[in-house]
């Protein structure tokens, strides 16, 4: 066991003693340090008195309430993550927790998997966030030209690489957010080729926005013979292709409403049907999303489920456009340059002054991909 999992303290507040011990002992099993308390006022005497990681806490106590007891500690001990157990009639109040800074919620009956599945996402997280802080020093002192197929050297790409390699042995879900052409696709495979475990399984790239809702549906799930008019035999989805690597579903707003309950089935329970077929299979591929459009914007307009948000966006990396980080637009010109020259079979020297001055100028609204055409087009 790692001395990441033996120094994690939990502590489980449950005004009812079976279920308060099952879950306690469920956890010491995975080797956690586990605590109990009883109401909400028990465990405010512990967190303040000693070094909690986590609190599992039922959403209904006798006096204050689990949200009640969250908000207080995220104001005095924001560190501490929560995980909230809730019964199916109170999960719209477990939803508004989540805005209130909750890692998760779990509806009744617990499931002992779900549960120790939460615990490992937080365990990986704050591993992630104590990396981070380490490397800040190496930022100051390193800057790498390129990392893993990605251009740059400015301080928010640099900021990206070192978050890349943090998270790339985790198995959270990632969203990766920013404008068309900002180079998301790339971040997802450079998070895939630093991970020790995947990368030399499958990556798989899914373009959701360029297929229908009934192709996509089959493209990622698979389907089984006579599934619908075409089906004439069963097909692998690319879920089941990716196993053991990484599955990048970009442009992720443009699920339609049932896809989007099945791929939350996926991230929660890590299970999924052929187009069809009543066989439930196992996902065991690495999820990436990526979107250039504002997910909490498509939440308000009844676009987006906010309990599917709040899944994928255990981990976000946002790409910067290219006009906030000129200063890598020289790097990306000569690495575009030698490339097209490399294809086209071309000699070319480099970029005059004059041509460079004309890109400093100019906002390039199709960020890096604009950039590739213009080179590409030039050559």
């Amino acid at each position: 066991m790692s001395s990441n999992l033996k120094n994690f303290r939990i502590l489980v507040v449950d005004d009812e003693p079976l279920i308060r011990q099952s879950l306690c002992e469920i956890l010491r099993i995975d080797g956690y340090k586990v605590q109990m308390a009883a109401s909400a006022e028990e465990a405010q005497e512990i967190i303040a008195q000693q070094s909690i990681d986590v609190v599992v806490t039922d959403l209904k106590l006798p006096k204050l309430s689990g949200v009640e007891l969250l908000k207080w500690s995220k104001e005095k001990y924001p560190t501490v993550e929560f995980i909230l157990i809730t019964g199916y009639g109170c999960v719209e109040t477990a939803v508004e927790a989540m805005k209130e800074g909750a890692f998760e919620y779990i509806t009744k009956p617990i499931n002992d998997e779900e549960i120790k599945i939460l615990i490992r996402n937080i365990v990986d997280k704050k591993s992630i966030l104590s990396e981070n802080q380490a490397l800040k020093e190496e930022l100051k002192k390193e800057r790498p030209a390129s990392f893993a197929g990605m251009i740059g050297s400015s301080e928010r790409i640099r900021k990206i690489y070192h978050t890349v390699q943090c998270v790339a042995d985790s198995n959270a879900t990632i969203l990766i957010t920013g404008e068309s052409g900002t180079g998301k696709g790339m971040v997802a495979k450079a998070i895939h080729q630093s991970d020790k475990t995947r990368k030399d399984k499958r990556f798989i790239e899914v373009s959701c926005g360029a297929l229908s809702e009934t192709l996509l549906e089959s493209e990622l799930f698979g389907h089984v013979k006579g599934a619908f008019t075409g089906a004439i035999k069963d097909k692998e989805g690319r879920f089941e292709y990716a196993d053991g690597g990484t599955i990048f579903l970009d442009e992720i707003d443009t699920f339609s409403p049932e896809l989007q309950v099945k791929l939350l089935r996926v991230l929660q329970d890590g299970v999924f049907e052929r187009v069809g077929d009543n066989k439930t299979l196992k996902a065991h591929a690495r999820v990436i999303v990526a979107t250039n459009k504002d997910l909490l914007e498509l939440i308000e307009d009844g676009e987006f489920r906010e309990d599917l948000y709040y899944r994928i966006n255990v981990i976000n990396i946002k790409m910067p456009p290219l006009r906030e980080r000129k200063e890598d637009l020289e790097g990306l010109v000569a690495f575009f340059v030698t490339e097209c020259a490399r294809k086209n079979n071309k000699k070319i020297e480099g970029v005059s002054p004059e041509v460079m001055a004309l890109f400093q100028d100019y906002a390039w609204p199709g960020n890096i991909r604009e950039l590739q055409n213009a080179i590409e087009g030039a050559v």
